[in-house]
């Protein structure tokens, strides 16, 4: 058990700040109107925070020396729409229950939030977090997986964060959404190896396209949609796409090609109620990651700064 996991409740809040969950709910549909960008910066934010520290809203802080956890390489592309989903929806719940919410209440909320108006499954959520007192930049690299993975690295790393296989396949699935910038994955279109520049387990049409969108030496800023089939849409489309040799990373291909984690590949690809299901128990898995309960951390009145 991860310390205070189970001190974790559904019902954390309903006496406290009942309305909570559709204060934010309000908050993230308002946000996605204004910019779709919303739907996978949160997500890959809630990803990306309980990774490092643990769910603790550590991510979000904000240092005037550039060196909190946000400030890591790995960390810099996360998109500023997902920290303005989840400051916004705080400023929402403190006018209602001031003192009362965790930052990472809030998004653990709004990632729940995002997939479900993305036409993803809709799921209860564990609330009772509080926030971390710790976010620095070095603490991260090492803790997040990267895009040139093997099943091995992706595995150990999710392990590490009591995430099964499954969980990590079905997390991965996420990649249904959003956007990757063309660096993450130009060496398998260019430089796969000296026999080979194109990656050969790449669909060759797919090749062509990503080529066509990521020339050699494009702007760093220039990105593109993780799922070229329907991008704006939680699905299992991910899955189909690896099926057919279109997953944009070597760490997504990988798990089709590599035979102990092609089954479950095909089952989601085939079966999308057995990817919904299996999305939901690793996310609220994942949002047990390291939680600070009871009287550690703090419940921050800004989600950018601890309390003074």
């Amino acid at each position: 058990m991860q310390r205070g996991q189970g001190q974790l409740s559904e019902t954390f809040y309903s006496t406290s700040c009942p309305k909570v969950e559709s204060i934010v709910r309000q908050v993230v549909a308002q946000k996605i109107a204004q910019t779709f960008v919303t739907i996978p910066a949160t997500l890959r934010l809630f990803f990306h925070d309980c990774f490092v520290e643990g769910c603790d809203a550590s991510v979000i802080i904000a240092s005037p020396n550039g060196n909190a956890e946000k400030d890591a390489p790995d960390n810099l592309s996360l998109a500023g729409d997902g920290f303005d989903t989840v400051i916004k929806a705080k400023a929402a719940v403190e006018q209602s229950c001031p003192r009362v919410v965790s930052c990472a209440d809030i998004l653990t909320i709004a990632a729940r939030d995002v997939v479900a108006l993305a036409g993803g499954p809709s799921f209860k959520v564990e609330l009772g977090r509080r926030d971390g007192l710790i976010s620095m930049a070095s603490r991260v690299a090492g803790n997040l997986p990267e895009p040139n993975f093997n099943l091995a690295q992706l595995n150990a790393i999710f392990a590490k964060n009591n995430l099964n296989q499954t969980d990590m396949i079905a997390l991965s699935g996420a990649h249904t959404l959003g956007f990757a910038h063309c660096t993450r994955f130009a060496n398998r279109l260019y430089s796969f190896s000296p026999s080979s520049p194109v990656d050969p387990k790449l669909n060759s049409t797919y090749a062509q396209q990503l080529m066509q969108a990521c020339p050699q030496n494009v702007d760093p800023q220039i990105a593109i949609n993780m799922d070229p089939v329907t991008p704006r849409t939680f699905d299992n489309s991910y899955f189909k796409n690896l099926v057919n040799k279109m997953g944009l990373f070597t760490s997504d291909e990988m798990l089709f090609t590599n035979k102990a984690s092609q089954a479950t590949v095909v089952d989601f690809a085939n079966n999308p109620g057995n990817f919904n299901g299996a999305f939901i128990a690793a996310m609220r898995k994942l949002g047990r990651v390291g939680v600070k309960t009871g009287t550690a951390g703090q419940i921050r009145v800004d989600c950018t700064a601890f309390n003074s």
